[in-house]
């Protein structure tokens, strides 16, 4: 009896799972040249041409039967070609160089500078021949090119056609595997721009810097600017985000600290999780943005700050056995699915792993970030370690680096378009076809989660309109106001008086006999006080100071001093304007500055900013907003406390009287 009414419950299931109707739903197709197979009313892709419907091009199937298929499908020297993420620019596109002229809609390069800064890097000249970058047409049809780095700043429009243009082009290769584009940090105003760090101003929506961004403690606000940039990104066909730094700000001196979100783990853990989320969504879609979160496992403890792009700050280290702290960040972005992690070119010295750059590390890489902290998405080395930044493996061949790093676990190269060494590294037997295809594998599923292979495709004219409209920068505006930290108001100075004729000085850069500083008197704000146009009409001046080093890539090696006078401040000019008449002082903060040359009885009224506006810095003054931003790093008391600091311990947790004002600090009124 038990059997025949268990007989009868199946085949009612049955009955009932046959009457209800499967929804298949047709994605929208993006193609240009390929051939439309229609199959029971439903259409697909014909991307091999071949008027066959094959498993990859069947979006019915599960993503891991069309990547199987499709690897099955790819030669080794396609599947070589895959490994590398190659920087492309437009003809015509210098887009640092001041009134340099914007871009074209086609590709080129210039590799005689490119191989200019690989000399710079390594400090050798260059000894064997480096195809940096490909140009893209070049790319895709020779060297089976299929992931490009844009370091392009031009118009919305023109960024979403030369997408087009590109996937168009993958279109009408033998497999019609589309491309994905990446970029570093589009929409934030920073102090240094230069490439491989931030774009710089763009057409984006404006945010505060990261620091700014980690500053406002709003999770909420944080969430939404990434979602808000995925949609700017998304519109223009950048589907891949070189971002966002984990790394933790524990070393003063180290110039990337402007890419982080602080020195505390536990808060950057929180806020590089909504950033995660933001872009990507709970998992990738055909809207996300896949990020590449970096640089394992965390750049921040360099031996005296110097950057490991150099040779001379090629070693990190941990004197204060903070190691695991530096990991908090990565796990969150873990945890949060981030799609790919990008290893730092430093080595570790006075550890218990191998002291060599970490994208050859195995132990890094395999054994802590995939078997212990269970990632397993892409793994994306950094731009050139096997070229420029070999630290610990400069006596091996490049074929042997590649065979180090791929078995280390690094899936995608960044720094070269010229697929021929890795491809000799396979034949030498220092790579094998098994493993290459584990990285395809990877690769692929990236593409297939994102929609690629479906609508590579976006539409121009939406770009322009959705990319920095007002309502966006609405919201940049009003984050760029909440990241501001008042930090002294001795005489209560703030907010500032009804009436009082202020003077706003935005200073730049001087010296003891040339002093360049621009009045702000815009009349675009009515604010309930009077801007005026020279300091002896005023009653109040408000002094903004932008101290900041030279840019990255044109470090040397020298000591790294980080008093206000070393950074383009003439501390005498600062200090003779704090005794001429009450003033409020505001500085922004790239690195934890010490100020204790301008720290004097004069000093009553002091704010921090980490990339914002004049408007904004004015709004807080006046009380429109009220000052709610706290610091996301201590700022150092003088120079011996930095010089004597534990690179890898956050200012708050240095010994006692490290301190001038502690992380988490911040008034308001």
């Amino acid at each position: 009896m038990r059997i025949k009414s268990i007989a009868t419950l199946i085949c009612f299931v049955a009955l009932y799972s046959c009457s209800q109707k499967v929804e298949i739903q047709q994605p929208e197709l993006g193609f240009r040249s390929v051939p439309i197979l229609e199959i029971d009313q439903l259409k697909f892709k014909d991307l091999n041409k071949n008027n066959t419907l094959d498993s990859y091009e069947d979006w019915r199937l599960p993503v891991e039967d069309r990547i199987n298929d499709l690897i099955s499908q790819m030669t080794l020297e396609e599947k070589v070609g895959f490994m590398l993420i190659s920087t492309t620019r437009l003809d015509g596109d210098f887009s640092f160089q001041p009134g340099a002229p914007k871009a074209e809609v086609t590709s080129g390069f210039n590799e005689e500078d490119l191989i200019q800064q690989i000399n710079m890097f390594t400090r050798e000249p260059l000894s064997y021949p480096l195809m940096f970058a490909s140009g893209t047409t070049k790319g895709v049809r020779e060297r089976n090119l299929r992931h490009f780095i844009l370091r392009v700043n031009t118009s919305a429009e023109i960024m979403a056609e030369w997408s087009n243009n590109l996937q168009a082009l993958c279109e009408d290769t033998r497999l019609g595997i589309p491309a994905i584009v990446a970029s570093n940090p589009r929409n934030h105003i920073t102090m240094d721009a230069a490439i491989g760090l931030s774009q710089g101003t763009t057409v984006f929506s404006k945010w505060p810097g990261e620091l700014g961004l980690s500053a406002m403690q709003d999770l909420g606000m944080v969430r939404k600017f990434a979602d808000i940039a995925r949609q700017e990104w998304a519109s223009v066909g950048i589907r891949k985000g070189y971002q966002y730094m984990a790394d933790l700000a524990t070393e003063p001196r180290w110039q990337r600290n402007e890419g982080t979100f602080g020195e505390d783990a536990d808060w950057a853990a929180a806020v590089i999780r909504e950033v995660v989320l933001g872009f990507q969504g709970e998992k990738l879609g055909a809207s996300s943005v896949a990020l590449t979160t970096k640089h394992f496992p965390g750049g921040g403890p360099q031996v005296d700050g110097q950057d490991p792009h150099f040779a001379f700050g090629q070693d990190q280290h941990y004197p204060g056995g903070m190691f695991e702290y530096h990991l908090k960040p990565f796990q969150a972005a873990i945890d949060a699915g981030t799609s790919a992690i990008m290893p730092y070119y430093a080595k570790p010295i006075g550890t218990e792993f191998e002291e060599v750059a970490f994208a050859y590390n195995k132990r890094i890489i395999k054994d802590l970030l995939r078997d212990k902290m269970g990632f397993q998405g892409i793994i994306n080395s950094d731009t050139g370690p096997i070229e420029m930044q070999p630290w610990g493996m400069e006596q091996y061949t490049i074929e042997e680096r590649y065979g180090k790093a791929i078995d280390a676990g690094v899936d995608l190269f960044s720094g070269t378009g010229d697929p021929t060494q890795l491809l000799t590294a396979v034949k030498m037997g220092y790579v094998t076809e098994e493993r290459i295809n584990e990285s395809i594998f990877r690769l692929l599923k990236e593409k297939f989660d994102l929609g690629l292979f479906e609508n590579p495709y976006v539409d121009p004219e939406k770009a322009s309109q959705l990319v920095g409209n007002p309502e966006f920068q609405a919201a940049g505006d009003l984050a760029m106001r909440k990241s501001i930290v008042l930090l002294k108001n001795d005489q209560n100075l703030l907010p500032i008086a009804s009436k009082t004729k202020v003077y706003f000085e935005t200073y730049f850069e001087g010296s003891p006999d040339q002093t360049p500083q621009t009045a702000f008197t815009t009349n675009s704000v009515n604010w309930d006080f009077e801007l005026v146009q020279n300091k002896e009409e005023a009653d109040l001046i408000v002094l903004w100071l932008n101290p900041h080093f030279n840019s990255l890539f044109s470090s040397d090696g020298s000591k790294i001093d980080i008093r206000l006078s070393n950074n383009k401040i003439d501390v005498g000019y600062v200090n003779t304007t704090l005794q001429s008449k009450p003033t409020i002082t505001v500085i922004n903060f790239t690195n934890p500055w010490v100020i204790s040359e301008i720290d004097n009885p004069n000093l009553h009224t002091l704010l921090a900013t980490f990339g914002t506006t004049p408007e904004a810095i004015l709004d807080v003054l006046s009380g429109k907003i009220k000052p709610s931003g706290k610091l996301p790093f201590t700022i150092p008391a003088n120079v011996e406390q930095v010089e004597n600091n534990l690179s890898d311990v956050p200012g708050s947790k240095e010994k006692e009287g490290y301190a001038l004002f502690n992380y988490g600090h911040g008034l308001s009124y």
